[in-house]
């Protein structure tokens, strides 16, 4: 995802002059290409998100479109008043992007696990939040917030995350893509938990379950539409996000149906809990600790609606 970032904002720089990036001292491999081809559109504002976010909105609000970009935690909670009061209350023009969400940089520990990012900005007024899927996703939504007007939050994974979209894809803020069909329960992800969806309703299919797969690459604003079609239409619902379950995905999607009045629906989270992680190690360990695999998180479903006896013949064959 980092690179598919990096390939869409130098393209996008070199159509349009206001595109600025500011970085919080880390990554020169990464973003030496676009501070050599653009040097009078980069800075290095070393470490000091507080001022990186200030500079940001202060050069938005005089036409910049900004990006600023750190990882984990950095662009978001170290500078969360200037995030609030700086870029949100002002609508600055302002595109937040951290990398490594979740627990990507799981060996360095709690500090920077993103866990609790989602809920947090899209708690602030004006903020688009979006966690795009993988590579082709990531692309997209880079387009997307520069070309909308305000402040937006792209949380991106870090790097080696799989290909799942195989062609062109109608990207829209605030719109799911819908990757599978299905008419038994439908399983809703966002950002780097996009392949396990897939995986997991490949197993299920197995088991003679239908899992319809939605990639909510916009966490804020929601597609409403989209949640409720899937309540209606397959009567179970699961989110599934590397992320905290307090605030998040499924917090946004649990708010959603418990409004609608739609009916009884089928509802679970698959998320991180909330607490700091007290192990530390790959990304995918960690995943796998927390019950967030393919496979884990298949047999939960099944359990819960009733075909857990076929999924497990399913994966003894």
């Amino acid at each position: 995802m980092r690179g598919a970032f990096f390939r869409a904002l130098s393209a996008l720089a070199e159509r349009d002059h206001r595109i600025n990036l500011i970085v919080g001292d880390l990554g020169f491999g990464v973003v030496e290409e676009f501070a050599q081809r653009f040097p009078k559109r980069f800075l290095n504002a070393g470490v000091a998100e507080q001022n990186m976010t200030g500079i940001a909105a202060g050069m938005a609000l005089s036409g910049k479109i900004v990006f600023t970009y750190s990882i984990a935690n950095f662009p978001i909670l170290r500078c969360l008043e200037q995030v609030r009061n700086d870029v949100c209350y002002h609508n600055a023009n302002v595109k937040i992007v951290a990398v490594g969400g979740g627990l990507a940089y799981g060996s360095l520990g709690s500090t920077h696990h993103a866990t609790e990012d989602l809920a947090v900005m899209r708690s602030l007024p004006r903020m688009v939040v979006v966690a795009p899927g993988d590579p082709a996703e990531t692309e997209a939504a880079t387009q997307a917030v520069a070309a909308h007007s305000g402040p937006c939050y792209l949380r991106l994974g870090r790097a080696g995350e799989a290909k799942v979209h195989c062609g062109h894809i109608d990207f829209q803020l605030g719109k799911a893509i819908q990757i599978r069909q299905g008419v038994d329960l439908t399983l809703i992800s966002t950002g780097g938990l996009l392949e396990t969806a897939v995986r997991a309703a490949e197993l299920l299919h197995h088991a003679g379950l239908q899992a319809r797969v939605l990639s909510m690459h916009t966490v804020k604003p929601l597609d409403a539409d989209a949640i409720l079609a899937a309540a209606r239409e397959t009567g179970a619902v699961f989110t599934l996000e590397e992320h905290s379950v307090t605030g998040g995905l499924g917090g946004a999607v649990a708010e959603l149906l418990a409004e609608a009045g739609e009916g009884p629906v089928t509802f679970r989270r698959f998320g991180l809990p909330s607490a700091f992680s007290s192990v530390v190690g790959t990304q995918e360990y960690l995943r796998a600790q927390h019950g967030l695999s393919a496979e884990s998180v298949a047999t939960a479903i099944g359990l819960i609606l009733g075909r857990s006896r076929s999924l497990a013949a399913t994966s003894a064959g």
